[in-house]
């Protein structure tokens, strides 16, 4: 059983979702009763996740692609919009590495690829899935960044570029939040790993 509940009725799109983070975290919303769509561009590892969902009891659906194309992510959002009326929550969880060559070896296409899968389809998804968020005035983003979003970090000039971006990202869409709500995560057993943090929730004034 989840530790924390709620999500009955809910869509998420979670990206990146066939392994690991991505994986986990779409077994965790199912089990809280989201219904998942696991996008990924390894098609047996997810509909592996599928697989495990709706063996659990949980309605999963895998849209397998490449989300850094646009014509991938427009079949998602199609897919989620007809067969479950859209999107309420977004996990961009997608994403690669570098091969941490020194900043003046890094070549075009290394600094392009890793960019374009870790921050601009992250963008693209958020863009083409906030419009039907907006209109029912409800929706969740959530970009799943790395400690070199932070500060510097060990996977190299392009993966430590777009991980700050995608923080920048996520504080440029910021919607308001409940300080009840935080409170209830914070108390619950899904805040395990939150040790010493400072967490404003300020309705996204931090953010300005």
């Amino acid at each position: 059983m989840s530790p924390l509940t709620g999500l009955d009725g809910r869509t998420a799109v979670i990206t990146g979702a066939a392994s690991g983070i991505g994986r986990a975290t779409a077994r965790l919303f199912a089990d809280a009763g989201a219904v998942v769509v696991v996008a990924d561009l390894d098609a047996e590892g997810a509909e592996q996740t599928v697989a495990e969902i709706e063996k659990e009891g949980g309605t999963a659906l895998a849209v397998v692609g490449d989300l850094s194309d646009s014509t991938v992510i427009a079949r998602l959002v199609a897919v989620t919009d007809g067969r479950f009326g859209g999107t309420d929550i977004l996990v961009n969880n997608a994403g690669v590495t570098d091969s941490k060559t020194p900043p003046a070896r890094v070549g075009d296409e290394e600094w392009e690829r890793v960019v374009r899968i870790s921050l601009t389809a992250p963008f693209l998804l958020t863009r083409a899935m906030l419009p039907h968020m907006l209109r029912q005035q409800r929706g969740v983003v959530i970009n799943i960044a790395s400690e070199a979003g932070l500060r510097g970090g060990v996977g190299g000039i392009a993966y430590t570029a777009a991980k700050h971006g995608a923080v920048g990202m996520t504080i440029g869409v910021a919607e308001a939040g409940q300080i009840a709500s935080v409170a209830l995560f914070l108390a619950s057993d899904a805040a395990d790993n939150v040790n010493g943090a400072v967490i404003p929730v300020d309705g996204g004034r931090a953010a300005l």
